[in-house]
C-alpha cells in the first residue's frame, strides 16, 4: 500500500521531479561535454537550447498568474523541453534551422528591431556622413572635397603598405 501511494505521488508531480533534470541537469551536462568537442552541430544545438529555455523562463515569470489557471502548463512544458533536449529528436537545433537562422541568413530582408532614430542637428537635419559631406561641399567645394578624399586614400595605401611595428614600450603612461 505504501509503494502505491508512492508511485501515485510521483505520477501526479513527474514534472516537479523529471522537470530540473531534463531542463537544467542534463543539459548542463551535454552543453560542458560540446564546448570539448571540435563539432559545432552540438554548441549550436546547446546554444540554442539555452536560449530558448531562457525564454521559456521569461515567459513563466510574465505570465506567472495567467499560467496558474492552466493546470497542464508544466506538463506541456516539460513534454516540451524533452523536445528540445532529447537527441533524437534535437528540437533546439530544428527551432535554430527553421525559425531563428532565416532571420540571420539573408539581413535584409529582416526588420530591426534596436532601430534608434538618429538625432537631429537645430535644423532638422540628420547628422550622418552624407550630410556633413554635403556641408563640406558647400563650404569648401568640390575639389577641395575631392583632394581631402585623394588625401585619406594616399594616408590608406601608406597605411597598409608600410611594415612596421609599434610597441606598447615606445609609450608612456601616466
Amino acid at each position: 500500500m505504501g509503494n502505491e501511494n508512492f508511485f501515485t505521488l510521483l505520477a501526479k508531480n513527474i514534472d516537479v521531479v523529471a522537470g530540473p533534470l531534463v531542463a537544467l541537469v542534463y543539459p548542463l551536462y551535454a552543453s560542458i561535454k560540446a564546448i570539448e568537442t571540435k563539432s559545432r552541430a552540438d554548441d549550436q544545438q546547446w546554444l540554442t537550447y539555452w536560449v530558448l529555455y531562457s525564454l521559456i523562463t521569461l515567459f513563466e515569470l510574465t505570465f506567472a498568474k495567467l499560467l496558474e489557471w492552466f493546470p497542464l502548463w508544466p506538463y506541456v512544458k516539460l513534454v516540451a523541453t524533452c523536445w528540445l533536449v532529447l537527441p533524437q529528436f534535437n528540437g533546439a537545433a530544428y527551432v535554430y534551422e527553421h525559425f531563428v537562422r532565416p532571420f540571420y541568413k539573408n539581413p535584409y530582408q529582416t526588420t530591426n528591431i534596436w532601430y534608434i532614430p538618429r538625432k537631429k542637428n537645430i535644423f532638422k537635419q540628420p547628422d550622418d556622413i552624407l550630410t556633413a559631406a554635403e556641408r563640406y561641399i558647400e563650404e569648401n567645394g568640390t575639389e577641395a572635397f575631392e583632394r581631402l578624399i585623394r588625401k585619406a586614400d594616399h594616408r590608406e595605401a601608406r597605411a597598409r603598405s608600410s611594415n612596421y611595428m609599434v610597441f606598447e614600450d615606445d609609450y608612456m603612461y601616466y
